[in-house]
């Protein structure tokens, strides 16, 4: 099967989306940024092409007509049960590491009882696993650093207390580790995973394994496609980083504009803020760039001003649009400075503002820098598409809406799900576009992409 994928490089996060010749999306796949671009996207796009086998799985299922009514529930646990797979090869991996480490680190007499506290950990992490992955189960983001790092954390200080060893030492090991498992790309696990994931699913599902012959045959189908990876498009902040010749390559504008037009044929303006950057752009009805407009370097009204204030409040980032919707006041922010800010959101809580009402009021501040760009571009048009991580934020969202509604009246706003994943979406239809409309391939262009 052809494919045809996007890559976004961003400076917080990096995407892939996967299209087939039909343009059908087949799979998303997401990762954080890491320092290492290439792994990031070599991440991005291999998480991308396991959304495609899903998709896949459920074409094929749906088809067979095996499951009725069962079939979501059944991928469902599939997928599940396939990331403690991965989870817990990685999390194997995390310990070797430590341990090798704790021999070369300058831990003395300490070293033996610091390994043996590393086992112990260890064996409690992998028994508290499968926990993570059941249905509802809360965990603080779906990227193996931020999941194996919480657990690590939660369990380590009684540990290390009860070994003996002190605390900080356990966090050097795993600070000292986590970079090189992390940058670690497991691609020839992946069917290994999804073949023992069944098993498991069979298992968790009574229902299911009364069918579990009819239910292989389909799956194995799948599995024995070829994804062909035939064209592949990057763009993105980092996007000069990735490993692909020039002509592989698309800029944010473009690609943001034409993804927000494959999403909303209507669109005539869209507003992306990502974690570096806000971008306003107009297009025109076939999702060409008429012009544009970005921030300057200042990272106020980016998603990395919203991280900045989530360490200063000591919260998560995906907890702050959350708590900015239950103000009942919206407290002025004067600072446009992400670092200033800071100290404003310092100052008006040693005045007795509540949190609530401080969140509402920074939101409002992102989304007034995003209206000035918006107004330097050229305005609001009808449809108005709104992109990029910070479209999630409920927060950020209703003070656009109200902001818009005050200064350009009635307009449609489109807000895509999957709105993180424009950028990519526009690369891959760029890749579509290059093999079906132009006729190229990856040989011609003369240089093999990096898979």
């Amino acid at each position: 099967m052809k494919t045809f994928i996007g890559i976004d490089l961003g400076s917080t996060t990096t995407k892939a989306l996967v299209i087939d010749e039909k343009r059908n999306v087949l799979g998303r796949g997401i990762t954080n940024s890491r320092s290492n671009y290439d792994t990031a996207a070599t991440i991005a796009k291999q998480e991308a092409l396991v959304s495609a086998r899903f998709y896949l799985f459920h074409n094929a299922l749906e088809n067979s007509h095996i499951l009725n009514g069962a079939l979501d529930a059944f991928l469902g646990q599939l997928e599940r049960d396939f990331r403690l797979e991965q989870y817990l090869e990685q999390l194997a991996d995390l310990e070797q590491v430590c341990q090798r480490n704790v021999g070369s680190a300058k831990f003395g007499d300490a070293a033996k009882g610091v390994g043996l506290a590393l086992a112990k950990l260890f064996s409690l992490l992998k028994a508290e696993a499968p926990q993570l992955f059941v249905p509802g189960a809360r965990r603080k983001s779906d990227f193996f650093r931020d999941i194996a790092g919480a657990q690590y954390l939660a369990l380590g200080e009684k540990v290390a207390k009860d070994a003996g060893v002190r605390y900080d030492m356990l966090l050097n090991v795993f600070d000292r580790s986590i970079i090189e498992v992390e940058n670690r790309v497991y691609a020839d696990s992946i069917k290994a995973h999804l073949l023992a994931a069944l098993e498991r699913t069979f298992v968790a599902l009574p229902e299911a394994r009364a069918f579990s012959q009819r239910i292989r045959k389909p799956i194995q189908s799948v599995l024995d496609t070829e994804l062909e990876e035939t064209y592949v498009v990057g763009t993105g902040y980092g996007r000069a980083r990735l490993p692909f010749s020039k002509e592989h390559i698309r800029s944010e504008i473009l690609c943001h504009g034409l993804g927000a037009h494959v999403m909303y044929p209507k669109t005539a303006t869209v507003l992306d803020i990502g974690g570096q950057d806000t971008k306003a752009i107009q297009v025109d009805p076939h999702g060409i760039v008429e012009s544009f407009q970005m921030n300057d370097r200042c990272a106020a009204g980016c998603g990395r001003y919203l991280g900045y204030i989530a360490d200063e409040m000591n919260m998560g980032l995906h907890e702050l649009g959350p708590l900015a919707m239950k103000a009942t006041k919206t407290v002025r922010i004067n600072s446009t400075c992400t670092v200033f800010a800071g100290a404003e959101l310092r100052d008006r809580l040693s005045l007795g503002e509540k949190r609530e009402d401080i969140m509402a009021g920074l939101h409002r501040a992102i989304i007034l820098r995003a209206m000035s760009i918006l107004a330097r571009s050229g305005g609001i048009r009808d449809q108005f598409t709104f992109t990029g991580g910070v479209a999630k934020n409920e927060a950020a969202v209703k003070s656009l809406t109200s902001l818009v509604r005050e200064n350009y009246g009635e307009v449609t706003l489109n807000i895509d799900p999957d709105s993180i994943y424009t950028g990519a979406l526009g690369a891959a239809t760029f890749a579509w576009r290059a093999v079906v409309e132009e006729g190229k391939s990856a040989e011609h262009m003369g240089e093999k992409v990096a898979a």
